[in-house]
């Protein structure tokens, strides 16, 4: 294991977050962080890659380029078109309005590094599964089984957000709760779908061997965080204000895993 890669892969996402923060200023916008949150994952493989690419073992290597690259660039495309011409997030126009004139400062703490710091978490497989040469002979086994969990999250994802996509752009569906598609099995397909993709991405480092095993820290740190934290909690505290019926949605509707309705 190179332990370099941890540096390196610092260093990228201190240059991406804070270039990001300096454009955010003159926008007055801090929801640009969003679609370039998923990009810095995808910077991370590639600079882990350059900083092994004499050492790697290329099949794993591969496969979690592939992964992480399709992941990324599919989900800022999606976020930032979802974003553009709307402005800046609520949540952010909440702490813009609470810090005042200090947000510009408050921002880059809040907001840049604190979200900087957990993408080196979470990216923590890709880490170790790029920057250890080791092959092992047990590691089909572990780039099966995650290519298949990795197959299942992306699906999830992509699918339930352009599901989601489709039910707002229909005039029908004003007012309305999003309980079709994938949606009807879990009230959050696209969250599910990011945390299986990370657990894929895991079990594809595994093949690694060695350390590799702690790279467990970054699917659980972004499963708790679209579960407990940012994600599922945060969303419902909002959607069950503004959003008539959501509350029997809720009640019959699982928050994260897939399972049937309940009657």
């Amino acid at each position: 294991m190179d332990f370099s890669v941890f540096a390196y892969s610092a260093l990228a996402i201190a240059v991406v977050m804070f270039t990001t923060w300096l454009v955010s200023l003159p926008l007055r916008n801090a929801s640009i962080v969003d679609p370039v949150w998923s990009l810095g994952f995808v910077v991370v493989g590639w600079v882990s890659f350059a900083a092994m690419h004499q050492h790697v073992d290329a099949v794993r290597t591969g496969f979690l380029l592939a992964f992480v690259t399709i992941w990324g660039l599919r989900l800022s495309l999606h976020l930032f078109i979802r974003n553009v011409g709307h402005g800046e997030d609520y949540r952010y126009k909440a702490m813009r309005k609470k810090h005042g004139a200090k947000f510009w400062l408050v921002s880059l703490g809040t907001v840049y590094l604190l979200q900087g710091i957990l993408m080196w978490i979470v990216s923590l497989p890709l880490q170790f599964g790029i920057g250890t040469s080791t092959k092992t002979s047990w590691w089909v086994l572990p780039l099966v089984l995650g290519a298949i969990v990795w197959l299942v999250g992306f699906a999830f994802e992509s699918i339930g957000d352009a599901q989601l996509r489709a039910f707002k752009a229909d005039p029908a569906s004003a007012g309305q709760v999003m309980d079709r598609g994938l949606w009807r099995y879990t009230r959050h397909p696209n969250y599910f779908g990011d945390a299986s993709v990370w657990c894929g991405i895991f079990l594809v480092s595994l093949g690694a061997g060695g350390w590799a095993w702690l790279g467990v820290i970054g699917p659980v740190v972004m499963t708790t965080l679209l579960r407990r934290v940012s994600g599922v909690t945060l969303l419902e505290k909002s959607l069950v204000k503004r959003r008539p019926g959501y509350e029997d949605y809720v009640r019959r509707t699982s928050p994260f895993l897939p399972r049937p309705p309940r009657n």
